[in-house]
């Protein structure tokens, strides 16, 4: 019953929502309500068998989602062209940053421990 998932990820969605709007948060209630899901997630250390299916039936379809942010680059690009120095400089700078920070992060997590 793939409705049994929707109607959890809109819960959490919507709580995320709630949340987002009740503290004045910077953050998207989506991205808040994620956070709770994969929270919730962790705490049962199961997945319900239609969230997980409705998850990958949204991930199979997920280059769909990026349709209408390319259709706002295209309708914005005379803007975006005079910009373009400064907009590749910002990516290739947090491109490094993320990769640096994944790196140091599996460094630090496959380094041997000490016996205590």
């Amino acid at each position: 019953m793939m409705i049994k998932g929707l109607v959890i990820l809109l819960l959490y969605q919507g709580a995320g929502e709630i949340l987002a709007k009740g503290l004045s948060s910077p953050v998207p209630g989506p991205v808040i309500g994620l956070v709770l899901l994969l929270a919730t997630l962790l705490w049962r250390k199961r997945t319900d068998p239609d969230l997980q299916t409705v998850a990958n039936g949204l991930t199979a379809h997920l280059g769909l989602l990026f349709v209408p942010a390319a259709v706002g680059v295209v309708s914005f690009l005379p803007m975006l062209s005079g910009h373009m120095l400064s907009i590749l400089a910002v990516l290739v700078v947090s491109v490094v940053l993320a990769m640096a920070t994944t790196a140091l992060m599996l460094k630090r997590r496959s380094a041997p421990r000490s016996p205590d």
